[in-house]
């Protein structure tokens, strides 16, 4: 039988010559598309799924209590957090069973065809793209606030952040992630060091202190906008683990995938439950629900109430910077790997994949990079674009968990070294959830939704046009794809 599979393999045909990368089915093509691998431990792939997410901590969680009040915002958060728990459990099977830079594009590949590949990696792009862009003009803000290095305009900021820390990650994967898991440390660390003072003050009337919206249906002083707003609160419940699931996306860099990654992303999803939690309580209690509902830095405004800044409250600020950069270093990482492997497969044009001497893949970090300064200097809404990609992430995670549950049905054989806790019933949740929440990104900004919707189809059709048309062969996801076919014609066979 392996002799049939191989010999059927042999017979896909190879794409033809591109000027974009070379014959696909050249010895040279990925070789010339390689990453570094055996460079992330366990330890560092768990600072990565931290770092992806530990500036919601910091700020944006907050607005939640805007639009549904603390109760509202909790069972927000506990939904979305069961969301990112299942899907989180999910992908670790998926990312034992195909250990590739894809990640979630590459499982949506196996399990949906080429087109649900090509949507859920798309969505993945948009948001790993806008993510960082958007993160970019917070910390613009931030250091304009502090009145850090005189400046009084963002862009120079901006501009900094790209071209450091996208030297970092050419310099190599294995310094850009340890110089990630530093700077998340410290941001954590301020965390519980910010829990510690706020508890000090805390007070449980502060927590339904918002004015009750009389006419909405169900409010009342937990609930002050009712129970739609337990809905409009989804997105904003999102920023406590939004980018957890963009750990796969390291598998090809990674110290034995198999064990790693599993470990890696279930010690992550832990710390950031407690990291959202503490935060969230304390902040809340502290001041008040509504002392904190609109401000761009919760946590400071926690923390200093009437009585002005003070030294605790000095710290957390600059630790809010760390945060900031923490996930914006990661996130940059993640887009890169996304636009790596879309563009290897063919799926995009292929010289993005094209890798350095230290194995670095620079045009997919350059070019993704390029296009988030031009976004952050022309707009600086950086809400609008965050919005833009939750709207991504959202369509991503829905694929993703159905992936999942069609790999579990259609391949109940397929060997799996980590097995999803509750199977299906798992990732039938996270599936419900998600599109739950992707229906309620247009409560919140239509406007950032539509968008999301126009470049999601300008991007379709240019698959439909030409790139599926144009798909490399011997890419790792497109490789297991052709073997997966092949071994289902044999058994009908």
């Amino acid at each position: 039988m392996a002799d049939d599979i191989e010999a059927r393999l042999a017979a896909v045909p190879a794409p033809t010559k591109s000027a974009e990368g070379g014959d696909p089915g050249a010895d040279d093509y990925l070789e010339r598309r390689t990453l570094r691998r055996g460079s992330a431990g366990w330890l560092l792939l768990t600072g990565l799924g931290v770092a992806y997410v530990v500036s919601g901590d910091f700020s944006g969680w907050n607005v939640g209590l805007d639009k549904g009040g603390f109760g509202g915002l909790a069972i927000a958060t506990v939904l979305m957090g069961a969301m990112y728990a299942c899907l989180v459990f999910s992908l670790a099977e998926l990312s034992t069973i195909l250990p590739t830079a894809g990640g979630g594009y590459g499982f949506a590949r196996r399990a949906l065809g080429p087109w649900g590949g090509f949507l859920t990696g798309t969505a993945i792009l948009i948001e790993y793209i806008l993510a960082p862009a958007a993160i970019v003009i917070f910390i613009g803000d931030y250091v304009e606030s502090l009145g850090l290095f005189g400046l009084t305009s963002s862009w120079p900021v901006y501009l900094g952040c790209f071209v450091i820390f996208i030297g970092v990650h050419l310099w190599g994967v294995g310094e850009a992630l340890r110089f990630s898991l530093v700077v998340t440390a410290i941001a954590v660390a301020a965390l519980l060091i910010f829990a510690v003072g706020a508890f000090t003050e805390f007070s449980a009337d502060g927590l339904n202190d918002i004015p009750v919206d009389a006419e909405a249906l169900g409010s009342n002083s937990w609930l002050p906008m009712g129970l739609l707003g337990i809905w409009a609160a989804f997105p904003f419940g999102m920023w406590f683990f939004l980018g957890v699931e963009g750990v796969p996306l390291a598998a090809e860099e990674a110290k034995d995938p198999v064990r790693s990654m599993p470990k890696a992303l279930a010690i992550s999803m832990g710390i950031l439950a407690l990291l959202a939690l503490i935060t969230f309580f304390a902040a809340t209690g502290a001041q008040g629900a509504d002392a904190v509902k609109a401000a761009g830095n919760p946590l400071v405004v926690a923390l200093e109430g009437d009585d002005g800044p003070t030294a605790l409250s000095r710290f957390v600020n600059y630790a809010g910077l760390a945060g900031l950069v923490a996930s914006f270093f990661s996130l940059i990482y993640a887009g890169s790997r996304q636009l790596f492997a879309l563009s290897r497969a063919g799926y995009l044009p292929r010289f993005l994949s094209l890798t350095s001497k230290r194995k670095a893949p620079y045009l997919g970090l350059v070019i993704p990079g390029a296009i988030g300064f031009a976004l952050a200097a022309a707009t600086g809404n950086g809400a609008r674009m965050l919005n833009i990609a939750v709207f991504g992430a959202t369509i991503s995670y829905a694929l993703m968990a159905l992936s999942h549950i069609v790999l579990r049905r259609r391949e109940p054989d397929l060997e799996r070294p980590y097995r999803t806790p509750g199977g299906i019933l798992t990732s039938s949740v996270a599936f419900a959830l998600a599109l739950s929440a992707l229906v309620a990104t247009f409560l919140v900004d239509k406007d950032a939704a539509f968008i999301a919707l126009a470049v999601y189809a300008v991007a379709l059709a240019y698959f439909a046009i030409y790139s599926r048309h144009h798909l490399v062969a011997s890419a790792p996801e497109e490789e297991f794809a052709a073997l997966a076919e092949a071994e289902a014609e044999l058994s009908r066979d």
